[in-house]
């Protein structure tokens, strides 16, 4: 792993050979150079939930998907969104069809490949910890000489990769449940055993607990913050009940409070937010991410960088393109899956070169918007096609693409330097805008040329959901200020320039739509479906249960099976899923 992770031209057959680029560090001079070995492996770490595979956008580090469906933003996304009433894909792909309409099995494709993208990045981290644990072996010791790296880096650098690790394991445990012990004291090519989601959920929160205490800040923009480290344990204390069967209210309430105390000061009304919310998930979006430039409204608390690079010269004095990171995961999937051929301004609205065809959303998700005649007054609606652009909110057959709005809000241009989007009305249909208008001037797309990849960093957590989760926890623990609560929902409401709510209001079933409103695609709203027990019944959407008008699914399906091979490939008994 930590060879192939410097850059050399394959992570299978031979290994023993050197990058074309001469530059690259190569084997031989490990020990000459080791804090850029060692960054170098953790990269992997890095890359591991951001790319698919070492070879490129075409490649993955694993079998049985595509190099697609096997990023892991997108692997989480399948299951944890085309499970829901939020969005469609409209061709019957493999799997994928089976995930749409609640029908899905332990033989899924697409269940396998994401418990496989998951524990080969478990896997990844586990194997940098024990690297960190034996750099000797590689003639590298700490300190301050020329072959030695200092405890301070590499002990950072540890944590980083723990912290890692728990993100990866937040989504086991929230999918699977029961699942794989994999951890950095095993032997590689160890059995990992058997252990229960409560068994494992204590094991992880008490490892990131430990991280969080002893979290040193880079302030490097694309590695991880303090802040997201404490955000991630909030994620896991707000799922405490389901999970585990002991609630962690007052745990969630408490990390939360210390995430907003920390941002509060700048951006929207003092709340640390950015000032726009579809600014936050522009091409330009790095700003609001830890160790960007607009340190007020540092509102994405853990993001998933996709830079451009610009133009280069070859070897061969050639010029090209170079991003730093490519994937048909990521942003790039969010914003050309939503964009079709069938509505031509759409490349320029959205700065990227391509449409897919491929999603929409469902009529249930889209009625808590208040649509009127297409129109919405909420700000998160206004890169929507609604009936204005020839959709219907209906899914009479949602294998037709415009049977259904498309929600858009990932977009490939830049928002102003001050983080605000510009806002403008459409003369053709009267829909409020956002972003790019003035189609006829390519600058004016924020980028000089259509791309074919996204830049758009993924956002992993935002703090706007960080102010959600600490009302939830009011809401459902009854801990912490009803007055705080409220004015954090509040807060995020105004911004979306909808009415406040009253005390009243403040309720789990508002909470849960509101939190639908404002983290829509975020790989949040199976996981909040499931917390509030409407993912299986007392709530229905279209095509659940492969019903047009929806039908309930047996609470066993609260979690995904454990995919068949996997069972059959250990040596020890690996129980199944109830249910499965």
């Amino acid at each position: 792993m930590a060879v192939a992770a410097l850059g050399l031209s394959s992570c299978v057959g031979d290994l023993d050979q050197f990058p074309k680029n001469p530059t690259d560090l190569t084997p031989d001079q490990f020990a000459s150079n080791p804090k850029e070995y060692i960054g170098g492996a953790l990269g992997k770490c890095y890359s591991g939930i951001a790319i698919s595979g070492q070879g490129g956008s075409g490649s993955s580090d694993i079998s049985g998907l595509d190099n697609g469906r096997s990023c892991w933003s997108r692997a989480i996304f399948m299951l944890n969104e085309f499970t829901t009433d939020e969005c469609l894909w409209i061709w019957k792909d493999s799997g994928v069809f089976d995930l749409c309409t609640s029908t899905w099995s332990s033989n899924n494709e697409n269940v396998f490949g994401t418990y496989s993208r998951l524990y080969t990045h478990i896997a990844v981290c586990n194997d940098f910890i024990r690297l960190s644990r034996n750099i000797g072996d590689y003639g590298i010791s700490t300190g301050d000489g020329a072959n030695q790296i200092s405890q301070a880096d590499l002990d950072q650098f540890v944590l980083e990769a723990r912290a890692l690790r728990g993100l990866s394991y937040y989504y086991v445990i929230d999918l699977f449940g029961n699942a794989a012990d994999a951890w950095d004291n095993q032997l590689t090519g160890e059995e990992p055993p058997y252990i229960t989601r409560k068994d494992l959920f204590d094991k992880v929160t008490a490892d990131l607990e430990d991280v969080l205490a002893n979290f040193k800040e880079s302030g490097i923009y694309g590695r991880i913050g303090k802040d997201a480290v404490e955000a991630l344990l909030a994620k896991f204390y707000l799922n405490a009940e389901v999970w585990t069967g002991t609630a962690r209210w007052q745990e969630c309430w408490a990390h939360c409070q210390n995430i907003i105390n920390n941002h509060k000061g700048g951006g929207f009304e003092g709340s640390g937010l950015a000032m726009d919310y579809l600014s936050v998930f522009c091409a330009n979006n790095d700003m609001f991410a830890h160790g960007g430039s607009l340190k007020a409204q540092n509102e994405i608390l853990w993001n998933i960088p996709y830079a451009y690079q610009g133009n280069i010269t070859n070897a061969n004095g050639e010029q090209q393109n170079v991003w730093l990171t490519q994937s048909y995961g990521g942003t790039s999937f969010l914003i050309l899956s939503a964009l079709s051929d069938q509505n031509t301004a759409t490349p320029g609205w959205f700065g990227i070169n391509g449409q897919w065809t491929c999603m929409h959303a469902r009529p249930e998700f889209c009625e808590k918007f208040n649509f009127s005649n297409g129109v919405s007054q909420d700000g998160r609606t206004w890169l929507w096609f609604t009936e204005n652009d020839g959709f219907t909110m209906a899914n009479t057959d949602f294998s037709t693409y415009k049977n259904g709005y498309v929600p858009n809000k990932f977009t490939n241009v830049y928002c102003n330097a001050d983080g605000t989007m510009p806002r403008w009305q459409d003369p053709e249909t009267g829909l409020p805008r956002a972003g790019v208008h003035d189609l006829s001037n390519p600058e004016n797309y924020g980028i000089a040329t259509y791309a074919t990849f996204a830049e758009t960093d993924y956002p992993v957590i935002r703090l706007a959901e960080i102010y959600l989760t600490a009302a939830e926890a009011h809401v459902r623990g009854n801990v912490g200020s009803q007055s705080e609560a409220l004015e954090y929902v509040n807060i995020v409401r105004r911004r979306a320039g909808v009415g406040n709510w009253n005390a009243a209001e403040l309720t789990a079933n508002n909470l849960l739509d509101e939190r639908a409103r404002e983290l829509y695609w975020e790989n949040n709203r199976r996981t909040d479906l499931v917390r509030a027990g409407m993912f299986t019944s007392r709530y229905n959407w279209s095509w659940k249960n492969n019903v047009e008008s929806g039908a309930a699914i047996s609470d066993h399906m609260n979690v995904f099976p454990i995919p068949t091979s996997v069972i059959n490939s250990y040596a020890s008994e690996y129980p199944q899923n109830p249910g499965y």
